[in-house]
C-alpha cells in the first residue's frame, strides 16, 4: 500500500535539505511501526509496545547544549553555565555539514504543534533519520488531524535530529560528539550524536520557555497538572524522578499533562499531547495507570529490557540504564483531559526528592516561601537522567525546577508565578518524595502510599486549616497530623536513630540553600530572601527548637 502523497506548502528545501533519497511525511503510528520493524530499529513486545535502545547515551547531555548568540535574542538569554553561547559562524558551518550528511538518506517528518490552547499554539516540524524518533514526536506533540492543515503547515520552529552524525569538537566547536543547539533567529534546533529522544521534547520546551513569557505573557512551567471533578486544577513542579508523572496520574482526578504546561490568563494548558514516564521498577499496584500504558499499542519503550523469546518486558531490569522511559499518547491514560486545558490552579505543589532525608514530607508554604523554593529548585538528580551521572542521587539546585530548559533569567518566571499566586489566591505546598530515616544509603524512600495520602489531603482541602508547626531549620509549616500517615513520618528528625546526625545533615543542607540563593538575592524582594532556611536551627523569632518543645 502506497503512502498518500500530499503537497506541502513548506518543503524541506526551505530548511536547506536537498538531494534526499526519500521523505516520509507524517506517517501514522501503524506505518511507523512497520518502518521501525523493517529498519531493524526496534522490536515488537508483548501486547503491542515497540522497544528501542539508545546506545551509549541514555539521558540528556546538558554539557552539550548551546544557544546561538545572535542579535535578535542575545539580550534576553540567561547566559551562563546552563545557556552557553555558540557563534553564528560555528552554527552555519555545523549546519552545512549536517545538510551534506543527510543527502541521499531517507528521512521522516512530523508536522505537529506544541500547546493545547489554540490561542497559544506553536507550530513545529520534527525531522529525523529514524522512524522511531518520528513516532516519539508523534506521541509527544499535538497531532494535526486534518489533511488540509497538514498541507498548509508552516512551522514556527524546526527540530532536525541526526543521531548518526557525530560532531568533531576541534572542527565544530562542540564539547563532544553530541550537540543540542538552538538558533532563535533561524527558528531551528540541531540535535546530533545522541539517540536519546528526550532531547527532542526538551529542546521544544526550551523554545516555548523563550517565546511564551515574552511574546504572549504566558508562564511556562516544568510541571504536571491535573483537575478534580469539581474543576479545581493543581500543578506539580519538579525535576525528573521527583514524582510529577506518578503523583499527577490519580484515578480520582483527570490528568491535564505530566511534564510541561503554560499558565495564561485563561488557565493552565498542556504543551504536549503525550507523556514520557520513567518506568524503571514500575509497580502495577502503586502506579496502575502508567503501568497499563506499557501494555498498549502505540507506546514507545526506550531502553526497557525485553525477553527476545517471549517478548515480555522486565521493568525491574536497569542494566541498560536507570532512566528507562515510556512515550505514549495522553489518550492512553483513561481519565486524561483530552483537550489539555484546565482552569487557574487552586494548588501549587513543589516536589523535591531530598537525598539527605531531612526535609519534611509535606509542608505548607507562605507565598514568600513558595517563591524562595521555586527559585531554589532543590531536589536530587536520580541516576540515569543525565549523561555521566553516578548511580547515587546527587543533591542539586535547579532554579524554577527546570534550569536546563529555562532560556530567560529565572526572575522572569519567578515574577510571573508570584503574581499569579497572589491574583488567584493559590495554596502552596512543598512535598518531599525522597528519603526518610536517614540519608541515601541509610534511610529509605518515603512510601508512595504515604505521599499519595498527603497529596490527596492537600487537594481535598483537609490540610487548609490544620494546625502546623514551623520547622526550626527550614521554616516551612508542617501539619501536626495527616489522616492515614504515621505522625513520626511528618517530622524527619523523629525517623532518625541518631538525632545529632540529623541536626548536622539538616544544617549542612540549609547552608547549601543559603549559598545557592546568593546568585538570585539581588533580583528578589527582601521578604523572599528572608524565607530562606536557618542553619542555626532557631526560628526567625528566636523561639526554641521544635523537637525540644515536643520532648
Amino acid at each position: 500500500m502506497q503512502q498518500k502523497v500530499l503537497k506541502h506548502k513548506v518543503g524541506l528545501e526551505t530548511h536547506g535539505l536537498n538531494n534526499l533519497d526519500k521523505i516520509h511525511w507524517n506517517l501514522s503510528t501503524p506505518q511507523l511501526y512497520e518502518h521501525i520493524i523493517n529498519n531493524k530499529e526496534g522490536y515488537l513486545s508483548h501486547l503491542g509496545p515497540v522497544c528501542v535502545t539508545t546506545g551509549e547515551h541514555t539521558g540528556r547531555a546538558p554539557n552539550d547544549k548551546f544557544i546561538v548568540q545572535e542579535p535578535s535574542s542575545q539580550e534576553n538569554i540567561w547566559w551562563g553555565k546552563v545557556n552557553r553561547p555558540f557563534t553564528v559562524e560555528q552554527f552555519d558551518s555545523l549546519y552545512s555539514r549536517v545538510q551534506a550528511y543527510l543527502q541521499g538518506k531517507e528521512i521522516y517528518v512530523q508536522d505537529c504543534c506544541a500547546g493545547s490552547d489554540p490561542k497559544h499554539q506553536t507550530h513545529i516540524r520534527v525531522i529525523t533519520e529514524q522512524a522511531w524518533h518520528s513516532l516519539f514526536a508523534r506521541n509527544m506533540f499535538i497531532q494535526i488531524r486534518k489533511m488540509a492543515k497538514l498541507e498548509t503547515h508552516e512551522p514556527a520552529f524546526t527540530v532536525i535530529q541526526v543521531p548518526g552524525f557525530k560532531a568533531v569538537p576541534a572542527i565544530d566547536g562542540t564539547n563532544s560528539e553530541v550537540f543540542v543547539i538552538v538558533d532563535f533567529a533561524k527558528q531551528l534546533v540541531l540535535i546530533g550524536g545522541t539517540s536519546y529522544a528526550g532531547e527532542i521534547k526538551k529542546s521544544v520546551f526550551s523554545i516555548l520557555n523563550y517565546l511564551l513569557p515574552q511574546k504572549q505573557n504566558v508562564l511556562s512551567m516544568h510541571c504536571s497538572a491535573n483537575i478534580s471533578k469539581e474543576g479545581d486544577s493543581a500543578v506539580f513542579f519538579g525535576l525528573s524522578g521527583t514524582g510529577k508523572t506518578t503523583l499527577s496520574a490519580d484515578p480520582n482526578r483527570k490528568l491535564i499533562g505530566d511534564d510541561e504546561h503554560g499558565w495564561s490568563d485563561r488557565g493552565v494548558f498542556n504543551f504536549e499531547g503525550g507523556c514520557y514516564a520513567k518506568v524503571i521498577r514500575l509497580s502495577k499496584k502503586s502506579e496502575p495507570e502508567i503501568h497499563e500504558c506499557t501494555r498498549r499499542f502505540g507506546t514507545l519503550l526506550e531502553n526497557v529490557v525485553l525477553d527476545h523469546d517471549t517478548r515480555h518486558l522486565n521493568l525491574d531490569d536497569g542494566s541498560l540504564t536507570e532512566n528507562t522511559r515510556a512515550s505514549y499518547p495522553i489518550s492512553h491514560i483513561q481519565n486524561a483531559v483530552l483537550d489539555g486545558m484546565g482552569g487557574h490552579p487552586s494548588y501549587v505543589i513543589m516536589l523535591t526528592c531530598d537525598a539527605y532525608g531531612v526535609m519534611p514530607p509535606v509542608s505548607k508554604l507562605t507565598p514568600e516561601q513558595a517563591m524562595y523554593h521555586f527559585i531554589s529548585g532543590y531536589t536530587a538528580k536520580v541516576a540515569g537522567t543525565e549523561k555521566g551521572m553516578s548511580r547515587e542521587p546527587t543533591a542539586v539546585f535547579s532554579t524554577c525546577f527546570g534550569a536546563p530548559f529555562m532560556s530567560l533569567h529565572p526572575s522572569v518566571y519567578a515574577g510571573m508565578l508570584g503574581k499569579k499566586i497572589a491574583k488567584y489566591n493559590v495554596s502552596c505546598w512543598l512535598v518531599n518524595t525522597g528519603w526518610t530515616g536517614g540519608s541515601y544509603g541509610v534511610g529509605h524512600r518515603i512510601e508512595i502510599e504515604h505521599t499519595r495520602t498527603m497529596i490527596k489531603a492537600i487537594l481535598e482541602g483537609e490540610l487548609n486549616d490544620v494546625e502546623t508547626q514551623a520547622d526550626p531549620i527550614f521554616g516551612v509549616h508542617v501539619p501536626v497530623a495527616v489522616n492515614g500517615v504515621p505522625n513520626e513520618i511528618l517530622h524527619p528528625r523523629d525517623t532518625w536513630k541518631k538525632k545529632a546526625a540529623y541536626d548536622e545533615k539538616a544544617r549542612e543542607l540549609a547552608i547549601q540553600f543559603v549559598e545557592n540563593f546568593k546568585e538570585y538575592e539581588n533580583d528578589v524582594d527582601k521578604k523572599i530572601k528572608d524565607a530562606s532556611p536557618n542553619p542555626s536551627g532557631m526560628s526567625k523569632n528566636g523561639s526554641r527548637k521544635i523537637h525540644e518543645l515536643r520532648k
